[in-house]
């Protein structure tokens, strides 16, 4: 996986691209290892990785390294490794006095 690389859920409507990618390991959303394409029948979401996604959102481990932009939302969650991923804060702008 390399960055720009778009990536599919196999369970709901979630597509991201990857702008930081990891040294090692799969991404998933729902419990479910992402694709470049989706299946043609959707599996079921773990419960366990349900919150869903929202787009325009970017996403990271806590470690931050891997990134990933959502380009569509959907009702899984993502997670790398079992890991759920969380979303990026918002870096605060400067004070103007």
């Amino acid at each position: 996986m390399k960055p720009g690389t778009k990536l599919k859920s196999a369970v709901c409507d979630t597509e991201v691209m990857v702008i930081r990618a990891p040294p090692t390991g799969d991404v998933a959303c729902g419990g479910a290892p992402m694709a470049e394409q989706r299946p043609g029948e959707p599996g079921a979401i773990d419960p366990a990785f349900a919150q869903g996604t929202k787009v325009g959102k970017r996403y990271q481990d806590a470690d931050a390294t891997v990134e990933l932009l959502c380009i569509k939302g959907g009702q899984g969650s993502l997670s790398m490794a079992g890991v759920m991923l969380h979303p990026k804060d918002a870096k605060p702008l400067p004070a103007s006095d």
